[in-house]
This record gives C-alpha cells, structure tokens and sequence, in this order.
C-alpha cells in the first residue's frame, strides 16, 4: 500500500518471501531493512539470518563482519567449542570466530570417552550415566509418561530401563513409528570375574574371595593385576547399596595370585586354556587378622571393615551382585597418543558414540532409537538380554502412547525398521599376522567397520546383511563423509564370534554389523584408535540422520 514500515515486523511477506524482518525507525536510514545486530539478533538486508534448520549454528558474514548465529537467528558471543551435527565445529576467544578442524575433534570426544570409560565399568553403571545425560538432554522417563497417559507425538525424547542393565532411548519422528525405526544398538556388558555367592574363606591366614569368570577370557591374563570391585548389594529391608572399591588413587585394590617363575616349569608346559585354571581366579583381599578372633581371624576382620563401610554381613553376598575388573583409568597409548588404552571397549566404544549420536542428531523424519543391553558377551540371554522381551515391550508401550495399541502395529514398527548391531572387531595385529586375511580385515585409522557377517566356520550363527542394505549404508557413509572399512573376523576356519545382529533380524528388520576395531579384544586392558571412534560417532549421527 506504499505506508513505510518500521521497526520488527513478524510474518512479513516480502518479494514472496515470509519471515522476521527489521527496518530502521528513525534517521537517515529510516524504512531501510537493517544490516547488522539488533537485541542480539543478526540482520541482512532486513530479513532476519538464521542458521539452516537443523544445522544447529553457522557463520554468516554482513558488513565485514563475522557473526555465528543459531537457528533462530541468535548472535552467539560466549567464549567456547559450538557443535554443529554432533561435531565441535567453532570456537569462540576474545569475540574472534574460529573453525575447529577434526583433530580437534577427535581429541575433545576421546577425552569424554576416556572420562565415561573410566567411571563406568558395569552395565549398571552406564545405565546410571545414560539416564543422567539423557535427562539433560530433555528425555523423559516412559514409565512415568506410561503413569500419567501422556500421548506421545513428533519430537518427543523418551527413555525406558531394564532392570537397571539395559536402555533404549527414542526421538520421534516426523514420519508414522510403523514406518519404522533406525536403531543404533550396542551391548554394554564387558568380560569380568564376578564374585560368588558365598566368596569369602581364609587359607593359612590369607583372606579370598571366589570367583566365577563372566564373558569369554583368557584367564592366564587376569593374573598379577590391581583389581578394583564395582556393584551392588541387595539387602532383605529393599536397600540396594552400591559397591567400588578400588578406583580411587586412595583406595586399596585387590589381587589374583600368579605362582613363580621359578617354581612355574609344570605349569608352563600346559596348554594355554589351563595354564590358570578357572577356580584359581580368586581374589586375595586381606592378610591382617581381627585382634581376639581365635579362628578365621583375617575373614572376621574383613567382614568387620565391610560391615564399617557398607553395613552388610556375610549372608548379604547372597543377594550380591559385585564384579571384579580392572583397576584405574582409560589411558592415552602411544608416544603420539593416537590411542586409547582402557577395560572394556567391547562394547563400550560402540555404546558410548551410539549415545553420544543420539544425543546430538537433532531432528529426524524416521524415529531414531539407541538401545543399549546387557548380557551380549554370555549369548544376549536372561531378562536384560537382547533375547528378552525388553525391547519389544518398550517399543509396543511407545506405540500405545501414540494411539496405536495393536500387535500388528509393533510388529511392522519393528520389520520395517534399519538397524546398526554396533560391536567391536578384531583389528589386524603384525605379531599374529597368521590369525588374519589382509585384504578382509579391519585396521587401525581407516574407520568404522561393517561386518557383513561373523560367525564362525560356515558363518555358524551370524546375521549375513543384505546387499542391498549394504549399499544403501555405503550412499549414506560417502555422502556424509564417513571414513568406513568393511572386515571379517580373522581367517576362515581360525575361530570366529557372534553379536546380537541375528537375534534383531529375526524380526525380518535390516541389520548389519558395525563398530570400532580393538587390539587385545577381551583383555584385562583394550587399545582402540581415537579416530576410528570419532568417525563411528560421526557413522552414526549420518545413520539417524538418513537410513
């Protein structure tokens, strides 16, 4: 109508184009559209800037200078590392923009992983943390949601629990959930000695506790090493009392006994598998007798400091759940420390960047899922298993929130939905070159891996993905920049392994296997490369973001 405009107008149509504007409302320059910040908003020409949707902050430049703005056009000016698609991408010093390069991202994850990998060494452990971070990342608990009737709709972030051993977290999506889900998947129990029901015994006044080893290990390895307890007792009042002895620098540690060399000229002619038989794993924790105790003075006194620090008695080993696991902190290996020394990557490097993407994926058309379980390592069995219902439930009581309460409607949630089986793999190692196929095997510094099958043998109990998966995910890595490798685990005939990948297809959904290459697989202390984890994370946002 030719009325000059000022000031901010809202929904403003201009040459077609809808949006925020602001025009000058007085001098000189009044009516003209504004180029620059105004309440900390930043302007060209007029129209409000913002960052792409879904791009979390970029870099715009008006009149000569460089602003980084966020999608709702906000100037950012606190100094620090800004994320954009999961990565740190820029830093602000001094009021000065800087583009942070991939070093420096591969560093800042591996120093959060090492943190993670460092705190939690059992899968109740990690549950614990993911719940903690999810929940300040706007998760909600879905059985509280489940309480109140709350509907569930596109954007909601909901979490459940099994048990306290496993969690499968969910974004909802855009699209209908019976279009199906992308599933990152990892397992988050770790090869161990647990303690037995009833440990404790002293032997010439020296005070044991027996053990039960857990996972597939080499037992001659869990000799000779400072050894930390981590868990749970459970009392008969209902208390659960939590357990870690070991981790502090101020703390004791306990001990698997190793005999001699020189006294070892038997032993060590024995085959490797029973070199250190499985009932010589117990652990030595104590030496020093209560003073009065005529019998079994050194146990009496140990029962006397648990009962000090954790109020249990001996009958409380009943209702225990303690493991025993390497003691101290992931480590950088290397002179160049491009590595991470630290117990239980498998499968903590493929749990932690799975939580880690969907924390940062941001939103997604197809709902994405992060489902993270116990009991991988003893064949996915028992309640909190990959075997269990755990997952189904969940995902049936999900669709209930959103009005679609039929087993129909959870079987094609699940059929229709892609997923990562993200687990370990055996990284080429020079010194037993023998064991591995070069052209067929994962190598440190090239990347996440893709396992078309595992197995052993004649691919005996593998998940064997389909090509056309296969290719679809190879689009996917490439478009986004995705350092990948695909690998076999060792020669044909040598061996082999198994993941939870089969058990998931059984619900006719597409999965493959994925992860991070380790040396030292199943050892007291692991090696992984930090750029191979960095670039699975980086795998694995593009996976939410496009499957």
């Amino acid at each position: 109508d030719g009325k000059m405009v000022t000031g901010k107008k809202t929904n403003l149509n201009v040459d077609g184009d809808s949006g925020t504007y602001y025009f000058a409302d007085s001098g000189s320059d009044k009516g003209a559209g504004l180029n620059g910040t105004k309440d900390g908003y930043l302007y060209y020409q007029g129209r409000l800037v913002e960052a792409e949707d879904g791009s979390d902050f970029e870099v715009f430049e008006v009149k000569n200078r460089l602003y980084l703005v966020n999608e709702s056009g906000k100037v950012q000016t606190d100094s620090k590392n800004y994320k954009v698609d999961g990565s740190y991408m820029y830093k602000i010093s001094g009021g000065t923009i800087y583009y942070i390069d991939d070093d420096k991202n591969v560093e800042v994850l591996a120093q959060e992983y090492k943190e993670f990998l460092s705190k939690c060494k059992t899968e109740r452990e990690c549950t614990q943390y993911f719940i903690k971070e999810a929940e300040s990342h706007g998760y909600q608990d879905l059985n509280k949601l489940i309480a109140q009737g709350t509907r569930l709709k596109a954007g909601d972030k909901v979490y459940g629990v099994g048990m306290s051993k496993t969690i499968a977290l969910f974004q909802i999506g855009k699209q209908p959930l019976t279009e199906g889900m992308n599933i990152l998947c990892a397992h988050i129990d770790s090869p161990r000695l647990d303690l037995k029901q009833n440990p404790l015994y002293e032997d010439t006044e020296l005070s044991f506790m027996d053990t039960h080893y857990y996972g597939g290990i080499k037992k001659y390895q869990w000799v000779a090493l400072p050894l930390a307890l981590h868990g749970v007792v459970a009392k008969k009042d209902g208390t659960v009392v939590n357990v870690n002895i070991g981790e502090d620098p101020a703390d004791p540690v306990v001990y698997v006994t190793d005999l001699l060399i020189h006294l070892a000229g038997k032993q060590m002619e024995k085959k490797g598998s029973v070199v250190v038989e499985g009932e010589n794993l117990d652990i030595l924790v104590g030496s020093r007798p209560l003073a009065g105790e005529e019998k079994d003075a050194v146990k009496a006194n140990i029962l006397r400091l648990l009962k000090e620090k954790y109020q249990m008695e001996e009958e409380d080993f009943l209702s225990a759940e303690i493991e025993v696991v390497p003691a101290g902190p992931a480590r950088d290996c290397g002179l160049d420390r491009s590595m991470i020394a630290g117990y239980g990557h498998d499968d903590r490097v493929c749990a932690y960047p799975s939580f880690a993407a969907m924390m940062e994926a941001g939103h997604v058309d197809r709902t994405s899922c992060c489902l993270l379980v116990d009991k991988e390592e003893i064949g996915s069995v028992g309640a909190t298993g990959m075997q269990s219902m755990f997952f189904e439930n969940t995902v049936a009581e999900i669709l209930a929130l959103m009005g679609q309460d039929s087993n129909l409607a959870v079987r094609r949630t699940l059929a229709r939905s892609r997923m990562l089986s993200s687990d370990v793999s055996a990284a080429y190692d020079p010194a037993y070159a023998e064991a591995f196929e070069k052209k067929n095997c994962a190598y440190f510094g090239k990347g996440m891996v893709i396992n078309k099958y595992t197995g052993a043998r004649g691919k005996s109990g593998s998940n064997d993905a389909n090509a056309e998966y296969l290719a679809r995910l190879r689009r996917i890595f490439d478009d986004n920049e995705v350092a990948f490798q695909t690998a076999e685990l060792g020669k044909v005939d040598y061996g082999g392994g198994g993941t939870i990948a089969y058990i998931a297809a059984l619900y006719g959904m597409e999965v493959v296997d994925s992860g991070v290459a380790v040396l030292s697989m199943h050892a007291p202390w692991e090696i992984i490369s930090k750029s191979d984890l960095y670039e699975a994370k980086k795998g694995y946002v593009a996976f939410l973001k496009n499957a």
